[in-house]
Formats: C-alpha cells, sequence, structure tokens
C-alpha cells in the first residue's frame, strides 16, 4: 500500500497524532503528505494523477488544497482531463474548506472542454451568497474559461501564437492555455516555461530571511509583514505562483484568501523596478483587485497602517496584539 494513502493517515491512538475534523491524524504523514504534493505539483508528469487524486481524498485541508492545485499544474503536460474533471468537480462543488474548493475551481478551469458539464453547477456556486466571496468568483472565472474554451472547439478557428504569431493547433491551444491561459505554439511553450522556471528558481534563491512563521522571504519588509500577518491570526499565501491579469503573470508579495486581498512590498527603488511596479498596481486596477502597497518607509508606522488600509476593506484588527516589527 502507498504510505501516502488516505486510509493509512486514521492511525488512531498514534502518539505522535493529532484531531483534524474529528480524526486522528498522524503529523510525520501529514507532513510527508503535504511535501509528496508540493512534489508533484512541480514534476510536470501526468502519471502523478492517480496519487494526486488520493490526495485530495485527505481528511486535512491542507493536503487537499495543495493536491487540486497540483492537478491543476500537471494539465498542460497530458493529465487525463476526464479522470482530473471527475476527481476534482466534487471537491470544487462541496468540499467542506473554502480555500480547498477555490484551488479546485481553478485546476478544474484548466481541463477546459472537459469540464463543460459541470458548467450549470458552477453557475449556481458562483451566485450562491452563501458561500465565500472568493469562492463565487472563482467558479465565476472557472465557468468563463470553461465556456471559452467550448466557444473555441465549436468555432474550430485556427488560433495563432500569442507571442511569435504563427498558427498553432488546437492540441498547442489546449496546452499553453491550461499552462498560461494564453496562446502559445510548442516552440514558444517551451521558451515561457523555461523563462518561468529559471525566474522561479532566482526568486528561491533570493529568500534568505526567517519569518516567525518558518518560511523565508526576501527582505526585512516582507518579514515584517508575515510576522504582523501571523501576530494577529492572518492567514495568508506568500509569494504564490504566476495570477493571470488581463493576460500577464503576476506573481503576490502577499495574497489573504480569507480576505481576497493582495498586499505588495515594493521595496527596491531603481528605474526599472518602479516601471514594473506601476505595471503591475495598473493590472491589479484594472482587474478589479483589492491591494494593498506597502513602501520600506511605511516600517516604523507597519501596524497603524496595516490596521487602517484593513479597515478600508470592512476587515478591523482586534486591539490585542503588539505591532508586527
Amino acid at each position: 500500500m502507498n504510505p501516502l494513502s488516505a486510509n493509512s493517515l486514521l492511525l488512531a491512538n498514534a502518539p505522535s497524532s493529532f484531531i483534524f475534523m474529528g480524526k486522528p491524524i498522524d503529523k510525520d504523514l501529514h507532513h510527508r503528505s503535504v511535501q509528496r504534493a508540493l512534489e508533484l505539483g512541480r514534476s510536470s508528469d501526468p502519471d502523478a494523477l492517480p496519487e494526486l487524486i488520493e490526495l485530495l481524498t485527505m481528511p486535512a485541508a491542507e493536503i487537499r488544497r495543495l493536491a487540486a492545485s497540483a492537478i491543476g499544474k500537471i494539465a498542460p503536460f497530458g493529465a487525463d482531463a476526464t479522470t482530473a474533471v471527475e476527481a476534482l468537480a466534487p471537491v470544487a462543488l462541496r468540499d467542506p474548506h473554502p480555500q480547498v474548493r477555490q484551488y479546485a475551481l481553478k485546476a478544474l478551469k484548466l481541463y477546459g472542454t472537459a469540464a463543460r458539464g459541470h458548467l450549470h453547477d458552477l453557475d449556481d456556486l458562483a451566485s450562491n451568497e452563501r458561500v465565500k466571496e472568493y469562492v463565487r468568483r472563482a467558479a465565476h472565472s472557472a465557468a468563463e474559461a470553461i465556456r471559452e474554451a467550448v466557444r473555441q472547439a465549436e468555432a474550430g478557428a485556427a488560433p495563432r501564437c500569442a507571442r511569435c504569431g504563427g498558427e498553432v493547433t488546437a492540441e498547442e491551444n489546449d496546452r499553453s492555455r491550461q499552462a498560461f491561459q494564453r496562446t502559445f505554439c510548442d516552440r514558444c511553450f517551451d521558451e515561457v516555461f523555461l523563462e518561468r522556471r529559471n525566474f522561479d528558481t532566482k526568486v528561491e534563491l533570493n529568500k534568505t530571511i526567517i519569518a516567525k512563521a518558518g518560511i523565508l522571504v526576501q527582505s526585512d519588509g516582507e518579514r515584517r509583514i508575515a510576522d504582523w500577518l501571523t501576530a494577529h491570526n492572518i492567514a495568508y499565501r506568500y509569494d504564490e505562483r504566476f495570477r493571470i491579469l488581463s493576460g500577464h503573470a503576476v506573481r503576490p508579495d502577499f495574497y489573504l484568501p480569507e480576505l481576497d486581498i493582495y498586499l505588495e512590498y515594493w521595496g527596491m527603488d531603481t528605474a526599472d523596478y518602479k516601471i514594473g511596479m506601476l505595471k503591475k498596481q495598473q493590472l491589479y486596477q484594472q482587474e478589479g483587485k483589492r491591494l494593498i502597497s506597502i513602501y520600506p518607509a511605511d516600517k516604523s508606522r507597519l501596524d497603524a497602517l496595516l490596521r487602517d488600509k484593513l479597515a478600508l476593506f470592512g476587515f478591523h484588527v482586534p486591539p490585542r496584539c503588539v505591532d508586527g516589527r
């Protein structure tokens, strides 16, 4: 039996176990499952799909969220679309944890026409005011992407590469849109994929400062922000993988999923950096995203600044913690 199978996590009375969703879970196996989901998501291996589907059934929401995200990441590399959709759809529509649903919805839309049978359910979810707003947005985005994939398939028009302008095949179009939500020929796809992998590596090497939550960040300003969020029990994702805004890939410094707020620390003062900063801010504005901008001069008043800016979005931080310096 696979050591990371769902059943192997349910080790009752194990001395290293803790209770999650009313069930005992072995801490070591939980940690290994998290690491395995991350590894499979980075593998680009479509044969990882069965193992990821098994991880998608785990009791811990963190594992299910990472498994759903990983299933989306392997979509461009030939993962069986029908099988992936059958596994993702119930999670996207009914998982008890809203962040798991959000990531399952993001993955589901990457399988395009294979998910067309779930459009009605996605529309219902997008209009359901009883669920989190960011889940509704993810459902709407998934439905729109799937409809566009269906429209293109039915139209039969030959799409063109967004990079070189050449015609691309249906297979090339599906692969690139699953990975980047843009159309690339295979040659340009490989170049873009390599560029982004190199960028990822460069970013990871620059993460040398440890925050209180145990994550590595790139600057003192980011550390202070991370520590402030941790001190105030505000869930965040640091340096999430690329998000597509108006056809452009962006990588937010912080994303607060429970609040659907992006937080950027603009820590450099070069001309090229400022040009990129203004472009990124413009993309957030065009997409209607809720953005909080922090600058180096703000570090000394970080607590008051973050409280005030979060309050503008209707979130009031309880006055029980000291600032994050």
